[in-house]
């Protein structure tokens, strides 16, 4: 049997935290319980180095997103060899592959119609960066970040 396990692909907008940890582990011990067991596994984590909170953190730290990416990204897999985790793949969503890989999907359902241009408007918060509906408003404010949606 083949198990695929995969962490989430971790936001870089911050260095790692006992979370991050926790989550991986239990994952490192389902891969591990897996081929005690006999099962072909591929476990996989990583980093997802795109976003308006990224670009906010490197301008606060007057670096480019670029050099703020490699060095939090650089954190996290230098964390797993010091909690004995192995992963057989640690991706980032920046590695030339994953970037190709992602514009051959976008491209094949943008030929297929399913993607098109248009302008939205709507209730944006920053913070969940997703658009909100009225009815998840609390007094006309986001309720996770108690700001008002653009």
């Amino acid at each position: 049997m083949t198990t695929y396990i995969t962490t989430p692909i971790y936001y870089v907008n911050a260095q790692p935290h006992l979370g991050h940890a926790y989550t991986t582990i239990v994952a490192d011990t389902y891969a591990r319980f897996k081929r005690l067991t006999g099962d072909d596994v591929r476990f996989q984590t990583g980093t997802d180095e795109h976003g308006e909170k990224i670009a906010e953190a490197a301008a606060g730290e007057g670096v480019s997103p670029k050099e703020y990416v490699d060095r939090i990204s650089g954190m996290f897999r230098e964390t797993w060899p010091q909690l004995d985790v192995e992963p057989d793949n640690f991706i980032r969503t920046t590695d030339p592959e994953h970037v190709t890989t992602v514009q051959n999907i976008l491209q094949q359902v943008y030929d297929k119609g399913d993607i098109y241009f248009d302008k939205y408007t709507g209730l944006y918060c920053t913070g969940c960066e997703r658009f909100l509906t009225e009815k998840e408003l609390v007094d006309g404010k986001c309720p996770d970040h108690q700001t008002v949606p653009d």
